[in-house]
């Protein structure tokens, strides 16, 4: 059975910070759904109608791009211990970058890591939570730490001609690449 709240509830931010992986969806109007799997410790609720997280660079910039089309995103955890539940949070997302006047404010909420692009602001629309009982029962062995070490031993040039090249989605929508490289140390390059 599942229930539905406007906005996260004690309860659902407890198993929230129990969970080392989320996933997002966004789609756009005629645009694939994308659906990406997200670990680290990048995942914040901000109030009981905010949550963020913070975005690596990887593949491509789906995320953003869906985001300024369309804006709706939906972010799910899965619990894999005890008790079994599965809690989505819908909403309004929007892509604040490290030259967006909101970013020290909201980057505060974050030990960046290397490779940040970007932090993705999300208004909740409403919350569901459902049994969860189809979901197997697993134990996290450890974080993979490839894309952080893959970052930080990026040239900041290299990888900051990289980042800007990722003006489109694969189905050619619009996304605001980064202009400033991230050190592991959280601290931004001068532009």
């Amino acid at each position: 059975m599942a229930d539905f709240t406007d906005t996260l509830t004690s309860d659902h931010i407890a198993m929230i910070d129990q969970q080392p992986v989320f996933f997002v969806a966004t789609a756009a109007a005629d645009a694939r759904i994308n659906l990406s799997p997200k670990g680290y410790d990048a995942f914040r609720v901000l109030a009981p109608g905010r949550v963020a997280y913070l975005d690596l660079g990887g593949s491509g910039n789906e995320t953003n791009a869906h985001l300024q089309a369309d804006g709706r995103i939906t972010v799910m955890f899965c619990n894999f211990q005890q008790p079994a539940l599965i809690l989505r949070i819908y909403g309004n997302g929007t892509p604040v970058l490290p030259m967006d006047p909101e970013w020290d404010a909201l980057a505060a909420h974050f030990t960046l890591l290397p490779g940040t692009r970007q932090i993705f602001d999300i208004q909740v629309d409403s919350v569901q939570t459902s049994c969860g009982w189809g979901v197997p029962m697993m134990g996290l062995e450890r974080e993979r730490q490839t894309l952080v070490k893959y970052h930080a031993q990026s040239n900041p040039e290299q990888w900051a001609a990289k980042m800007v090249t990722r003006t489109t989605s694969i189905d050619g929508l619009s996304a605001r690449p980064t202009d400033r490289y991230i050190a592991g140390d959280a601290s931004p390059l001068a532009d």
